[in-house]
């Protein structure tokens, strides 16, 4: 399993950065490999990934925890990728909050799984685009009315099952 870890500080206030981001359906507007993610339950999303030679990678994730304006986490359930992960929040001040993401991932097996991990050659690098372009899109106030459905509101106090950040 493949892990990494990333950080950026962004230039929006914490209330702002943490709605903008447990809309999960907001991801595809920052991260350039998924196509889409739809909520399919209070606490469940259904991803779908951008794989080779106009193919799909899919997976359904389950949020095990949030903290509003603290933490977000999950972890994948079924699906061809197999990940968990989180996502810290923190106010640095009134018009700055610091976001740290680490996650972990095993891509499938086979000719699909080599493809998969070429995608992902360099997933810190991927990462850390990923986060530039989130950091432009909530500074330019993209974000701040993005509503829509969210999955796992209300989940505050809800045991952390995962490791690491």
């Amino acid at each position: 399993m493949a892990s990494v870890t990333k950080e950026i500080i962004v230039n929006a206030p914490i209330s702002q950065v943490f709605e903008f981001w447990k809309n999960f359906e907001n991801f595809p507007r920052f991260m350039e490999n998924i196509e889409s993610i739809t909520v399919i339950g209070p606490e469940m999303t259904h991803w779908k990934m951008k794989g080779p030679l106009g193919t799909s990678v899919e997976w359904d994730a389950k949020t095990l925890y949030m903290e509003e304006n603290k933490k977000i986490s999950w972890q994948s359930t079924e699906g061809t990728i197999e990940t968990h992960g989180a996502v810290l929040f923190e106010s640095i001040d009134d018009t700055t909050t610091r976001v740290t993401v680490g996650l972990e991932y095993t891509p499938p097996g086979g000719a699909l799984g080599e493809a998969v991990a070429k995608m992902f050659n360099d997933p810190e690098n991927q990462l850390e685009e990923d986060l530039m372009r989130f950091k432009k899109v909530v500074q330019a106030g993209e974000g701040e009315f993005a509503q829509g459905a969210t999955a796992a509101s209300g989940q505050k106090g809800k045991t952390d099952h995962t490791a690491g950040v």
